[in-house]
């Protein structure tokens, strides 16, 4: 079996809550992780309690789409 061509280095930190940091390559600052509207709703998080910030599954479409 072939090697992988690549291999992606990605450390994941849980701040609180929500608010996760992932430390991607390249990127100079980490890209903050958490949640809004309706999925803050079904998590059941009380508006206000963390900042809002883009989902994984945000992240996850903008890859997929771009």
């Amino acid at each position: 079996m072939d090697q992988p061509t690549y291999v992606s280095r990605v450390r994941i930190v849980r701040e609180r809550g929500p608010i996760r940091r992932a430390e991607l390559p390249v990127e100079p600052t980490p890209v903050v992780f958490g949640t809004h509207g309706a999925v803050r709703e079904h998590y059941g998080t009380p508006s206000g309690a963390y900042p809002e910030h883009a989902t994984t599954l945000d992240y996850v479409v903008a890859a997929a789409a771009g």
